[in-house]
């Protein structure tokens, strides 16, 4: 499928888009704002010249005030149109969202037919088999707070597999028991939050367990790291495929070749930067339950041809001596090529300094050659002092999701 369309031609596609965008803004409470509508009645309107809608502002009037005249959380429900769930939490506190009952799979399959290697995979079929290995309180089927058995944990064409927020706790034995779950089920594909992913693998390759039936590994829930990615390459020996977006705004980006290529029918992205590294800015076109015009989803990207790449979420960047933004991928690259990491936390001080923390792949492990050769380079990327441990423990926040870099005043 081609990946991109002459200029003329998708300049009339995109304006299509944001007519219909705006379409579904019409008896929407939060669009009768004066500034919506005198914005909305430009008729050379220009999606740049629109107002933003911020987290806050998302968080204030979702989901009753996206919902258009008429109609009700309490009514959408009953009739079996909608589901409701909140948001992890990952840029501040959870969110309601709403969307209808065959809005998720559908956008996250238009997202990932994207991919040509992973529409081969799919063929003609709607669905994968896949193992879900992601923190608890992100799946929304499994929680930590009660057990469930197999058969509640296994919905349609998905197993959810873990029920433990922190991988790095779990002994070997219920390891094995989530690597027999999985065996059992034949997955098509992995799908990860990528610390749970490879600490995973690690067990796997320890015990020397493989899964013929893989074809790939789906990341996503946070940023992916390479040490993430390296790992469950060389262990399981498929490609891993990293897969963007938010429960608010549906599946946004897929990876092919390294870019994260648009899922064009699903949203309309901007970047705030022309050049280098801008905030992301999301116009939804396919959830008429919960539209959003130009929304502030709280990650850095950067434009590159045919696509983005993501930097990570604006909360976790960091600061350079100079005032620079640091990203979570500027940060993430000084890891590239070493090995025996499995996670890592670089925190900044209020004072501009830093320290790295790092979650070995065997534990006990001291990495000292790593650790010097780390803080040589983030040392070098700051503009700061860097020190640096090894650590058996590394914790998530308390939406269950994991930090790679965080600056302590933010």
């Amino acid at each position: 499928m081609p990946l991109s369309s002459p200029p003329c031609a998708r300049s009339s596609d995109e304006a299509a888009r944001l007519q219909a965008a705006i379409a579904q803004t019409a008896g929407v409470p939060f669009y009768e704002a004066s500034a919506w509508q005198a914005a909305f009645g430009d008729h050379s309107l220009k999606l740049a010249e629109l107002p933003r809608i911020t987290k806050s502002q998302l968080r204030e009037h979702s989901p009753e005030g996206f919902l258009a005249a008429g109609q009700t959380v309490e009514s959408l429900l009953a009739h079996g149109l909608i589901e409701e769930e909140s948001t992890s939490g990952t840029s501040g506190a959870s969110v309601r969202v709403v969307f209808g009952k065959t809005w998720w799979a559908e956008q996250e399959l238009r997202a990932l037919l994207r991919n040509p290697f992973v529409a081969e995979c799919f063929g003609n079929l709607t669905s994968l088999r896949r193992a879900v290995l992601t923190t608890p309180g992100c799946s929304g089927v499994s929680c930590y707070n009660r057990w469930l058995n197999l058969e509640q944990r296994t919905l349609g064409d998905s197993r959810y597999v873990n029920q433990t927020r922190i991988p790095f706790s779990l002994g070997d034995d219920k390891l094995a028991v989530m690597a027999d779950e999985v065996a059992a089920w034949e997955p098509a594909f992995l799908d990860v939050d990528p610390v749970h992913g490879a600490w995973f693998a690690l067990h796997c390759e320890r015990h020397g367990r493989r899964f013929p039936s893989l074809r790939f590994i789906l990341t996503s829930y946070e940023f992916t790291s390479v040490t993430h990615r390296a790992i469950m390459e060389r262990v399981f020996g498929v490609p891993v495929i990293d897969l963007y977006g938010s429960s608010e705004t549906g599946h946004l980006l897929v990876q092919i070749d390294g870019i994260m290529r648009p899922s064009p029918q699903t949203a309309l992205l901007e970047s705030t930067a022309a050049t280098g590294i801008g905030e992301l800015l999301v116009t939804t076109l396919t959830n008429p339950y919960l539209p959003l015009v130009r929304y502030e989803i709280g990650d850095y990207v950067e434009r590159v041809p045919g696509g983005y790449l993501v930097h990570g979420r604006r909360r976790d960047a960091l600061r350079g001596a100079d005032g620079r933004i640091i990203t979570t991928r500027q940060v993430d690259v000084a890891f590239a090529g070493l090995s025996g990491i499995a996670h890592y936390q670089l925190r900044q001080r209020n004072d501009g300094s830093a320290h790295l923390s790092l979650l070995p792949e065997h534990a006990g492990d001291e990495l000292l050659a790593v650790q010097a050769t780390l803080v040589g380079r983030l040392s070098l990327l700051l503009g700061t002092p860097v020190t640096s441990d090894s650590v058996g423990l590394l914790t998530p926040e308390d939406s269950g999701k994991f930090r790679l870099t965080v600056r302590e005043s933010a």
